[in-house]
């Protein structure tokens, strides 16, 4: 290990000694950029110093990976690749993978706005260019720090490159819609398909290069400035990616490769017919007899790019609800017993004891659940908005905590912006919150914020819609409403030196 190594752990531990940090919930595709769609370029940079002048330590994402139809990163394409439309085209013009020239004339983007379609076409054909000056650059050095890539990551890269040249080569369509040699394919099957699709083999792992490139690039950089970084990844995977095609043993399907159950949540107060995901179960009978090998390899994986990690739906760890597959809803589903602790023993001991895993604990929690969460020692995650909606649900409010080991939220990616979901209450429910905070509600996201920050709670986050005071128009997803989502972006100058001296004041009044 070099000095630089040594230094940047040092200072990545002192960071995780702290007892009371906070930071913002903010995703790269918000970042503003010139290109449609937020990047890792000098916008993201320019993120990241003003949290290090707003006294922040923490940024928060959503999960990384390539998205599919929908765009929604909770249905990725792999749990182990990078999202593609991150890579900043000024980056790669740094590189001399692109030129300026080669920017073309670009779309007039909405700046506050994601069009998703347009941006992934003009964003891949930045990238083909960019991966075809690569096969002539004379930086000898960029080819060998591909190279290297490409072996310490061929576990997942190897099927992951392989799984959307075939999907490219198939017009896009799933996987189960392949021919039949290729739906469950024998080593001299995928070795003979890797021949006819050398080239978008190479392109997709040149792409997953320079993602990670970039990505650990502003990692980096952000431990640079005290700041670590909070990521996020879904329990689940997408029937249609890389990782129930090349790993089907790990899933619950059938011979053919369809799922014989699949994943949801039952009728609650919020939908009388549950929530009907559709990702597929895990096998995991199959997982304990292999040591939890593929979630041991996703963990470390994560823990490479970010710092903590969020782990969406933790309760499905406990016990998750199964659905056989076919049905319409969710109601016809059963409580079937997950993992558990030996889970999170296995990696453990790959990884360490001290695992920095933050537990999505939100909805209808059993006291099996909360005994799960305390026995790991992972924090888990209270949200204002849930609070303060219902009269009588003290688990969210900042003066009931019994713990710190929790992360205190405004809202996120899931609630409305809190101007929004403030503006959309009853007069009861404003008059209390005008009242707990002794304000007049003119400002109510800053309020919010600052009952997070002067929480017991060791961590304080709040997304950037509540530090710019936006209303539902920035909201960034709505749960159960197919469209529209995940288009939210922020303008440079909405960070104003106004709103970086109000964080930092904030920040230190509250010991953060």
């Amino acid at each position: 290990m070099n000095n630089v190594q040594i230094m940047e752990e040092t200072k990545a531990a002192d960071i995780k000694k702290r007892e009371r940090i906070s930071g913002i919930l903010v995703h790269p595709t918000s970042f503003p950029s010139p290109y449609g769609i937020g990047d890792l370029g000098p916008g993201a940079y320019e993120f990241i110093d003003f949290l290090a002048r707003s006294g922040q330590h923490l940024w928060q994402v959503l999960p990384l990976g390539p998205t599919g139809f929908g765009d929604s990163p909770y249905q990725g394409f792999s749990a182990f690749a990078g999202q593609p439309l991150l890579i900043s085209p000024d980056k790669l013009i740094d590189l001399k993978l692109l030129t300026r020239g080669d920017l073309g004339d670009m779309p007039e983007w909405d700046p506050a706005k994601v069009d998703y379609g347009p941006a992934i076409e003009y964003k891949t054909s930045l990238l083909k260019k960019a991966w075809h000056a690569f096969y002539h650059t004379p930086d000898k050095t960029l080819l060998e720090e591909f190279e290297n890539f490409c072996e310490s990551e061929k576990d997942w890269l190897d099927d992951y490159a392989l799984f959307m040249a075939c999907k490219d080569y198939h017009e896009g369509r799933c996987w189960l819609e392949w021919e039949e040699e290729l739906i469950d394919p024998g080593a001299q099957t995928k070795a003979l398909w890797r021949e006819k699709l050398a080239d978008g083999i190479h392109y997709y792992c040149f792409v997953q290069f320079i993602f990670q490139k970039q990505w650990i690039g502003l990692r980096d950089y952000a431990h640079e400035k005290d700041i670590e970084i909070i990521g996020d990844i879904p329990i689940f995977v997408a029937l249609d990616s890389a990782d129930v095609w090349g790993n089907k043993s790990l899933f619950q399907l059938d011979p053919d490769g369809h799922p014989t159950s699949v994943a949801g949540v039952p009728p609650d107060y919020f939908s009388a017919t549950g929530q009907l995901w559709g990702n597929p179960l895990y096998d995991w009978d199959y997982h304990r007899e292999t040591d939890y090998r593929w979630w041991i390899a996703r963990i470390r994986r994560q823990l490479t790019l970010t710092d903590y990690l969020r782990i969406d739906h933790f309760r499905g760890f406990e016990a998750y609800w199964s659905v056989p597959a076919g049905e319409e809803t969710a109601i016809n589903g059963a409580w079937v017993k997950g993992p558990c602790e030996e889970l999170f023993q296995a990696i453990a001991k790959e990884l360490g004891d001290d695992l920095p895993i933050i537990a999505e604990d939100l909805g209808v929690i059993t006291p099996e659940v909360e005994h799960l969460r305390d026995t790991l020692g992972f924090p888990g995650m209270k949200v204002l908005q849930f609070g303060f909606g219902d009269m009588g649900d003290h688990n969210y409010i900042p003066h009931f905590y019994t713990t710190t080991n929790c992360v205190c939220y405004t809202g996120t990616h899931d609630n409305d912006t809190t101007l929004g979901w403030y503006l959309s209450q009853p007069e009861d429910i404003r008059d209390r919150i005008r009242r707990y905070g002794n304000t007049d509600g003119n400002c109510v996201s800053l309020d919010f914020i600052r009952f997070c920050m002067a929480s017991i709670a060791k961590f304080a986050v709040f997304p950037i819609q509540d530090l710019l005071q936006f209303g539902s128009e920035a909201r960034m997803n709505t749960p159960g409403v197919a469209a529209a989502n995940w288009a939210f972006r922020y303008r440079a100058e909405d960070l104003t030196p106004w709103r970086q001296e109000w964080l930092l004041k904030t920040t230190q009044l509250f010991g953060r």
